[in-house]
């Protein structure tokens, strides 16, 4: 029996830190660090649930290759199940290349298998195996989309309860969430996504149009906190103070943090609160996963 079942994506981050805008006419630079890291938001959520104690299973695609062998192996150091991840022996395992310079970033990835998972992949007897379903990455899962509806219709009837962050969309569309989202039990996109969704002025007004279509909303303001919904009532809460590294990851471990609260059956604040303590404390160190609280370190901050 898991707690929750991650239907997700599956590359590595290779974060390149320091002066790291190229120079193209054959120019050489040189750069202060390049580390090979567990990439992918849905990965990096199943790792930041599984730290804070939750049982956590992985159903994805990947190859048979250096890169999707590598996020494998990290993902079961971090007690990540993934017996059920489809390793395709021909195939070609996705990388993103983040850009990193200062407090921002820029990302190259090459997707290879990342849209290859379908919901047909996903049986029932492995939904019955959890409580809870969560899906990120929404528009880089074009295989996915078509059915997710459907796959979440089919949680929800086995008593899952389900959550969605969609990231960014790269086509910049926004489109085709009003069935989703009538199957969505938690909903947990940042402030940009929040407002390209709802096609809203403002983020109060966005919480409001989004907020009524699901059960739970926790929108993601960064270092200024969230903004969330839970049946009609608004709720904001601030961060932490933290000396910020890296925030690659840091909207997946805020997921895992809410998640597991509401898992818990937490209140809808409390677990608004240990959502935003697990996103800032994942940026004290480079990549995704290494600066993940585990729950004693989130709770600390919490009481």
């Amino acid at each position: 029996m898991f707690d929750i079942l991650v239907a997700g994506e599956i590359n590595p981050d290779l974060i390149v830190s320091g002066d790291v805008i190229p120079e193209f006419g054959q120019a050489e630079k040189l750069v202060d660090s390049a580390t090979l890291a567990i990439g992918s938001s849905s990965a990096i959520f199943a790792c930041g649930a599984a730290r804070l104690g939750l049982k956590i299973a992985f159903i994805g695609v990947c190859g048979d290759d250096t890169f999707g062998r590598f996020m494998l192996s990290e993902m079961q150091k971090r007690a990540v199940d993934v017996s059920n991840v489809i390793v395709r022996e021909d195939g070609d395992t996705g990388l993103s290349i983040i850009l990193n310079q200062h407090a921002d970033r820029a990302i190259l990835t090459h997707p290879g298998l990342v849209a290859d998972l379908t919901a047909s992949d996903i049986s029932d007897a492995l939904l019955r195996e959890a409580r809870h379903l969560h899906v990120a990455s929404y528009f880089l899962q074009t295989n996915l989309q078509p059915n997710l509806p459907d796959l979440f219709r089919r949680a929800r009837a086995l008593n899952l309860t389900t959550s969605l962050d969609t990231n960014y969309d790269p086509s910049e569309k926004w489109i085709g969430f009003d069935e989703l989202l009538s199957v969505t039990t938690v909903f947990m996109p940042n402030e940009k996504e929040a407002l390209s969704l709802s096609g809203a002025n403002n983020v109060d007004e966005a919480a409001s149009r989004l907020g009524s279509k699901v059960e739970a909303l926790a929108i993601k303001l960064g270092e200024l906190g969230a903004l969330g919904i839970h049946h009609g009532e608004r709720v904001r809460v601030a961060s932490i103070p933290v000396n910020v590294v890296d925030t690659i990851g840091a909207g997946d471990s805020f997921d895992a943090g809410f998640i597991f609260g509401y898992l818990n059956r937490w209140g809808f604040e409390k677990s608004l609160r240990l959502a935003c303590i697990c996103g800032a404390l994942s940026t004290r160190a480079m990549g995704g996963t290494t600066a993940q609280p585990t729950r004693s370190e989130a709770l600390a901050f919490l009481e």
